[in-house]
């Protein structure tokens, strides 16, 4: 997943999107011969808030492992109040708990905290535990301009490109559609 949380980016997802799963999604290798492994992964994403309403229980609690790209610029183009900030500790806390997770001890004392009915707790925690370990990245840009926003463009042709020759296939050329 390619998750921005900058609405400037709002298609870069899509962008890449078709990038890669156009440039990879092959069926036969260089040599014409039909391969048996899996060419051209999944890529999808949203904008960071829209996305969090979307998908991301499925990235912090699903079974299938997404791999997720983060991508903010530090310095906004659009200052509204607090907002940025807002967005950027969303960033950080997302990639953190991605990473680390949620155990039972910390769940039992949030809700502790929060007074809850302790008879429901036994209920509740596995619903809100989850393990973390989930693979990302977090790209942090300056600020969105030009050059920054073609040295990612050129970052992720790289990547669709590599994975081409990992696979052994011809990226970038589109006999099937």
């Amino acid at each position: 997943a390619i998750l921005p949380y900058d609405q400037y980016m709002h298609r870069f997802a899509a962008y890449f999107q078709q990038g890669n799963m156009e440039s990879n999604g092959k069926y036969v290798d260089r040599n014409g011969n039909v391969v048996d492994y899996q060419t051209g992964p999944i890529i999808w994403g949203e904008p960071g808030t829209n996305g969090q309403h979307a998908f991301y229980q499925l990235i912090h609690q699903g079974t299938k492992m997404v791999p997720c790209d983060f991508i903010a610029p530090a310095i906004t183009h659009n200052p509204l109040s607090d907002h940025h900030q807002k967005l950027l500790s969303n960033f950080f806390a997302q990639t953190e708990a991605l990473a680390f997770g949620k155990s039972r001890e910390v769940v039992e004392q949030e809700y502790r905290d929060q007074g809850k009915d302790p008879a429901t707790l036994d209920y509740v925690v596995p619903f809100k535990v989850f393990e973390g370990n989930r693979p990302t990245n977090s790209i942090l840009l300056r600020e969105i301009t030009p050059f920054s926003l073609g040295a990612l463009i050129a970052l992720y042709e790289h990547k669709i490109f590599t994975q081409g020759v990992i696979l052994n296939i011809f990226t970038f050329d589109q006999w099937g559609v």
